[in-house]
């Protein structure tokens, strides 16, 4: 596994899962994911954001997810400002996770993919500090007074500390009461499964990892959620773009490998009359460990868009067919 060796104590005897499932409860089958409202790839403004978020309110959604990451703290903020000009009665039906591991501090940075916002810097920062400072940064920015759920974000080169500083240090403000739940969100599956096998998360976003395309976090990731009660939330189902008609992949450029096997996958699910958006949309949850997928949108009209595909019909011979031409 990457990361060296395991951290002393760390190995999970038996989590309580009460957190992990009344979380699970709340979060509902589609959540949206807050990363292009804070002007990934494009920019987007604060009107086509919050009339994006309303769309989805509007659609039953009650499970946001943020990070300070997004468009460098501009997507907590325009979160925060949609959910304060809700009704208290409506507004505390909100699940909100947010996001450690990013400390931004003023400064020419790099946009890292997010246009439209530029004066700080992004410094990783898996400490304890790190970890209380990000979490006071991010109350402020959104304007809440706690998270329900709070992520290890992408600590793929930084396990030592992620497990022995950031998840300890989370723990602590679960076991108080100051947050909701913790989990760890990454772009891979190897290191969610050492930490769903070595601490006592509530959940995991694993992005990429569980698509048409990529189905890696089924070998060990799924399984071991599975058996420790662990919510697994799934993000990245278009796999950034190549399984919605775009050319990214993973956040690049799409290998002219990937562009084909997606085109395969198309004309597999044209054949069945179904679109490959709307079978990508429905894939993760035919696995019982998933809780939530994930949706990202720029614009009240994608976000009516995916959750039209979503609701598309998939006949089990598309399944079956997708399955064997693996």
């Amino acid at each position: 596994m990457p990361g060296g060796e395991s951290m002393p104590g760390a190995e999970r005897v038996s989590g309580t899962g009460c957190a992990a499932g009344v979380l699970a409860g709340r979060l509902g089958r589609y959540g949206l994911g807050t990363a292009p409202l804070g002007g990934l790839f494009a920019p987007v403004s604060d009107e086509q954001a919050e009339h994006a978020l309303d769309a989805a309110w509007q659609a039953g959604i009650r499970y946001f997810d943020t990070a300070p990451h997004y468009g460098s703290g501009l997507a907590e903020e325009r979160l925060g400002c949609f959910l304060r000009g809700l009704p208290a009665d409506a507004a505390g039906q909100a699940v909100v996770s947010t996001k450690i591991g990013r400390v931004l501090v003023p400064g020419r940075g790099e946009e890292e993919g997010f246009v439209g916002r530029t004066g700080f810097v992004r410094v990783r920062d898996y400490s304890r500090e790190g970890v209380l400072r990000s979490l006071d940064d991010s109350l402020k920015r959104t304007g809440l007074d706690r998270f329900d759920l709070v992520f290890i974000h992408d600590p793929d080169d930084y396990w030592e500390q992620a497990a022995g500083q950031a998840y300890p240090a989370l723990a602590e403000l679960r076991d108080q009461g100051v947050i909701g739940a913790i989990g760890a969100g990454m772009n891979q599956a190897p290191m969610l499964t050492r930490f769903v096998r070595e601490t006592d998360l509530d959940a995991v976003l694993v992005a990429g990892r569980y698509t048409l395309l990529d189905r890696s976090a089924a070998e060990e990731l799924l399984p071991e959620c599975q058996r420790r009660g662990v919510a697994v939330i799934a993000g990245g189902v278009f796999n950034s773009g190549i399984l919605a008609g775009g050319a990214t992949y993973d956040y690049d450029a799409a290998p002219p490998a990937v562009v084909e096997r997606a085109r395969e996958l198309g004309r597999i699910c044209a054949s069945h009359g179904v679109p490959l958006p709307a079978a990508a949309l429905r894939f993760p949850h035919r696995h019982p460990a998933v809780t939530t997928i994930l949706i990202g949108a720029r614009s009240a009209e994608e976000v009516r868009e995916d959750l039209d595909l979503a609701a598309t019909p998939v006949p089990e011979e598309l399944w079956r067919e997708l399955d064997s031409a693996r």
